[in-house]
């Protein structure tokens, strides 16, 4: 019997290098899980996983990652092989039979691949979120609704979520949460099961994201345990769902979810759910569940203007007991407009630096420190800012400049919107004519060519254009 080895890694420490690249949800679903087995010889690593659509998955998506991290943690390593734990699987992996065979062959050994059966129902103690099952979703304790910052862009979605968490009976369902990355979506979604589980410890609340739902169903497809799944998404009394439009185009996973949904509704069960476009406009998503999640309550979390993103700061730097010249939060408010995310980011960069290297902080370390990321965001102008900059210019109101209407004063600032958006984003004609309401590509064009002939000859018009650049580009 040949003597197997461990290479001297530290591998808890190495998986948790991608987690905040990939994502909390992503990284317990899939890297979590990821354990080091004994190996051959010390140039090699050997990782198990429990099944093998994740061992699959996480080539696919994480292999190449992973084996530049161990590589470099431990130089010597030649070869580093995922390994399926499982006895079951390990079976199908050195001779391919059927899911049936295998299955039976469970069946009749109750020790033999057995995989505990999921549950992140979310109990009475917050702070057992992770208690006994790896695969739950923990919840952050800064995501709270406390430490939310409310702005206008926002204020409609924050409302919502904190009256379906307040209220002992369902109020709006489905709540239905959308706007793009890094504006406070699963923030919101967070503070309602924090809020739930402290105030109403009695409700069941299940908390996970469309990603860890689809592997859920296609665990209990493969292990042809279909009951317990419906059993355990059909008895909850919230069901909350991050990130829905992963399931788009996934018709097995869409069909499920949405008796799922049927199922919880007609019961008077909270649904809450979470997605980057509004109903209507998912891509790959069935037209019949389309149609079942718009049915309560959809509010979308637009970009943050100045003022939120300068009050997120400056509740960030409170936080971080940090004191931070005004004049530079100010300065981070007005540059880096893509995201929270980045936003907290670059401030989280700045304290880091200043606790390491003992400097202070001001306007020019700023600028120094975040170089890459200033310069990142000249380019990060969306549609979106241009309209509301447009709209506000104008005096017309959001609505009317993406409407049908032909009227002389709504029609032409929609003119000098399409055109500063095709002069300022990469976007194309088709691209830019769906963020019009809808319009074709041929309008947008002909939009473009009316207002750069009119720059040569209605000096009102060039100098709103010039004047709108210069404010979208500060």
């Amino acid at each position: 019997m040949t003597t197997s080895t461990i290479p001297k890694l530290d591998w808890g420490t190495i998986k948790q290098q991608p987690r905040r690249d990939v994502g909390e949800a992503a990284y317990r679903s899939w890297l979590q899980p990821l354990e080091l087995l004994d190996s051959p010889s010390p140039s090699e690593v050997r990782l198990s996983v429990p099944t093998k659509f994740m061992r699959n998955w996480i080539e696919t998506h994480y292999g190449e990652r992973i084996r530049t991290l161990v590589r470099a943690a431990v130089p010597g390593i030649a070869a580093v092989e995922m390994v399926i734990s499982s006895t079951l699987y390990r079976d199908e992996a050195s001779n391919p039979a059927s899911a049936a065979q295998d299955t039976a062959l469970a069946a009749n050994d109750p020790g033999r691949g057995h995989i505990p059966s999921y549950n992140p129902v979310i109990p009475a103690q917050p702070a057992a979120n992770d208690a006994g099952d790896p695969f739950a979703l923990k919840l952050d304790t800064r995501l709270t609704f406390e430490n939310f910052v409310v702005g206008k862009p926002n204020e409609l979605a924050f409302a919502a979520a904190r009256r379906v968490a307040e209220a002992d009976k369902v109020t709006f369902n489905p709540l239905f949460l959308y706007g793009g990355v890094g504006l406070g979506k699963t923030h919101l979604m967070q503070a309602i099961a924090w809020h739930l589980s402290k105030h109403q410890p009695h409700r069941r609340v299940l908390y996970l994201s469309a990603e860890r739902f689809m592997y859920e169903f296609i665990k209990s497809l493969r292990f042809k345990d279909t009951k317990a799944f419906k059993e355990l998404f059909r008895s909850v009394d919230v069901l909350m769902l991050d990130d829905v439009q992963f399931i788009s185009g996934k018709e097995s996973t869409q069909e499920e979810f949405f008796h799922t949904f049927n199922a919880l509704v007609d019961q008077n069960r909270q649904v809450i759910i979470s997605a980057d476009k509004s109903p209507s406009d998912l891509e790959g998503m069935e037209a019949r569940l389309k149609s079942r999640l718009g049915w309560g309550l959809v509010a979308d979390i637009h970009p943050t203007t100045y003022e939120l993103r300068l009050g997120i700061l400056q509740l960030k730097a409170e936080t971080l007991h940090m004191p931070v010249p005004k004049q530079v939060l100010e300065f981070l408010a007005h540059k880096i407009t893509s995201n929270v995310r980045e936003l907290e980011g670059a401030l989280n960069r700045i304290a880091a630096h200043t606790m390491l290297v003992g400097r202070e902080v001001t306007l020019e370390t700023t600028q120094e420190l975040l170089r890459d990321v200033l310069r990142a965001n000249l380019h990060k102008l969306s549609v979106e800012d241009i309209q509301r900059k447009v709209s506000d210019h104008y005096k017309v109101g959001l609505t009317e400049l993406l409407s049908s209407r032909r009227a002389r004063d709504i029609a032409r600032p929609r003119q000098v919107a399409m055109y500063l958006a095709k002069r300022l984003t990469t976007l194309s004609l088709p691209e830019l004519g769906k963020r019009f309401g809808g319009r074709d590509h041929t309008t947008v064009l002909h939009a473009v060519r009316t207002i750069e002939q009119l720059l040569d000859t209605d000096k009102g018009i060039g100098e709103d254009v010039r004047l709108l650049e210069r404010l979208l580009q500060q």
